[in-house]
């Protein structure tokens, strides 16, 4: 029971010498990738470089002890980084005290939000953002990103809330760009879109085995870091106008705490949430992508108790909010981590690092961490999406674009809402207006089929409705028209099967609508039967009158019902008027 709870008591338990080399091994690697990226990700988030690193220190640790994934890496990443940059930014001017406070503050929120959900059992709520949102909400968010950045690899001053300011303010100030910083950011950017693709290729015909080039090629942004340090130093950069990190603290994480100022947690309570969810769902799928591979399994309810103790402590640390992010959950997957001990022992590299490394950084260029942002955001931007969903869903199309539109216009928060808004609204135009056909059995079959698809047996007299959706208040009064307008075209017609096969739940609405149905067939002489009705939506029906009342019968199967009724009206079955096409129902 209680392992339950704390994972670290179920995998802890078979902990060994060779679990230990394998953690350790990943440890190092991810520690190496982690460090640039933390740095960067802080940049992206308006914060002193050095918070990145905070935050992926304590909350590495309360993930390992309470996470269900055994390779999920957490630590900042770009989406949350950028819905930081835009909540704490309506808030306070990045690089001031309440700038800081605010980021602080959405951590609490966030990973007390994700707590409290994971208590009650409430992980499906982050099924409201369906996968065309998400995708749409993940390819602006890298657009908007990677323009952000663009001004360091400038060397300019520029702007912007949304994608047209942010380009116009480009716009105007590319005249100052400064040539020293322009020529330590496009070689980087260079440099790291070859090695994301080009790194591994090269070592390999090196002679160095597959696995190894792979690792040694994730060290890429490390490399950029050293030769742009050394950059500065050796033609004295710094005073030619090239922007550097500067002095970054040593020392491990303070103490924080997040503000207790209601009006200022009033402003930032909907952000958090987006970042709860946002954070939430991508961590999920990585973490079930990369436990899938190796048959383990997570608990998403679990997952959310431990993305939340993470964004606790990311805030008592002085950090930001963090997820589960798939690039360094995938370096910690391929480089052998077998337990999420192994992020307990990046953090503490990523202490070390703190404590010793960050007078080293004080020579690094804005460039080189604008370059890794660019590079890693990029990938995330997806054109393949909106011309499938165009092809396969119109109304996926529609709440994609939606959300891609908004999001480059009016931001991020506006940009998940509207994709939310878009989705539900179609959704629930589709339910009100559910696929039903008119059916007939397939010749020398028990199966029925669309009239208008195939080639089928019907009867005058009899007219069996194959209803695709439950029945509730949405469209209700949309299967009454329905159903009374077929009678209406055909007069000959004495009986109505509805086949309730796909039918999982009728509610009070549904009901009603039946029991109409029922008194205005009744009253024109003509039968109302069911048939293939599920023993769910059965138990229901018969704890009301509505069976007592029913002018016609409840047929198991529709073939039954066909044949009973052809038998009883002695007509002759007819093939309907229509060509059997791609097999489809």
């Amino acid at each position: 029971m209680l392992s339950r709870y704390l994972p670290i008591l179920e995998w802890g338990r078979t902990y060994n010498r060779s679990v230990l080399t394998n953690d350790l091994m990943a440890a190092v690697i991810v520690t190496i990738m982690l460090i640039p990226q933390s740095l960067a990700y802080a940049l992206l988030a308006g914060l002193p470089p050095v918070v990145g690193l905070y935050a992926s220190i304590m909350p590495l640790v309360f993930y390992a002890i309470l996470g269900t994934s055994r390779t999920l890496a957490v630590g900042p990443v770009a989406v949350v980084s950028l819905m930081t940059a835009s909540a704490a930014g309506a808030v306070a001017a990045q690089g001031t005290a309440q700038y800081l406070e605010a980021a602080i503050t959405l951590a609490m929120l966030s990973g007390v939000m994700l707590a409290v959900l994971g208590i009650l059992r409430a992980g499906f709520l982050a099924n409201l953002l369906s996968h065309p949102v998400i995708s749409g909400f993940i390819t602006a968010s890298g657009i908007l990103i990677a323009t952000s950045q663009l001004k360091h690899i400038l060397g300019v001053s520029a702007g912007g809330d949304n994608w047209p300011d942010m380009l116009g303010s480009l716009a105007q100030a590319i005249g100052d760009t400064n040539w020293w910083t322009l020529a330590i950011g496009v070689p980087v950017t260079l440099f790291l879109f070859w090695v994301r693709r080009g790194a591994k290729p090269a070592l390999m015909m090196l002679g160095l085995p597959s696995r190894v080039a792979d690792m040694t090629a994730k060290a890429g942004p490390v490399v950029a870091v050293a030769l742009t340090i050394l950059a500065v130093i050796s033609f004295g950069l710094a005073d030619k106008g090239v922007n550097l990190v500067g002095a970054i603290p040593q020392g491990l994480p303070p103490f924080a705490l997040p503000s207790a100022d209601l009006s200022l947690i009033e402003k930032l309570w909907v952000p958090a949430l987006l970042i709860s969810i946002i954070g939430f769902v991508e961590s999920v799928s990585v973490a079930q992508t990369l436990a899938a591979k190796r048959r383990q399994r997570i608990i998403p309810d679990q997952e959310l108790i431990g993305l939340g103790a993470a964004n606790i402590a990311s805030a008592f640390s002085g950090g930001y909010p963090v997820t589960g992010g798939f690039a360094r959950s995938a370096v910690n997957f391929d480089a052998g981590a077998e337990t999420p001990a192994a992020g307990a022992f990046t953090a503490v590299g990523i202490g070390l690092a703190t404590l010793f490394l960050t007078p080293l950084l004080f020579s690094l260029p804005i460039a080189t961490l604008a370059a890794t942002i660019i590079v890693a955001v990029l990938s995330l931007v997806d054109l393949k999406t909106p011309a499938e969903l165009w092809r396969y869903s119109k109304a996926d199309f529609a709440a994609h674009i939606a959300t891609i539109v908004i999001t480059l216009l009016a931001g991020v928060e506006l940009g998940v809402i509207s994709g939310v808004g878009v989705g539900l609204a179609l959704y629930l135009w589709r339910a009100s207006r559910p696929h039903a056909a008119i059916v007939g059995r397939v010749p020398e079959t028990e199966h029925f089929r669309n009239v208008e698809r195939h080639k089928v047996i019907t009867i005058p007299h009899v007219l069996s409705i194959r209803v695709d959706e439950a029945l509730t208040y949405l469209n209700a009064r949309w299967l009454e028209g329905y159903v009374l307008e077929q009678i209406a075209d055909r007069p000959a017609v004495r009986h109505v099967i509805l086949m309730c096969s796909a039918i999982n739940e009728i509610d009070a609405s549904g009901l009603e609508s039946l029991e109409a149905i029922n008194h205005r067939l009744a009253d024109t002489g003509i039968g109302l039967h069911l048939s293939e009705v599920k023993g769910p939506v059965m138990d229901r029906l018969k704890r009301t009158h509505f069976i007592e009342e029913l002018n016609g019968k409840v047929f198991l199967s529709q073939d039954r019902a066909f044949s009973e009724l052809a038998r009883d009206s002695g007509d002759p079955v007819l093939p309907a008027d229509h060509h059997q096409t791609r097999g489809m129902i």
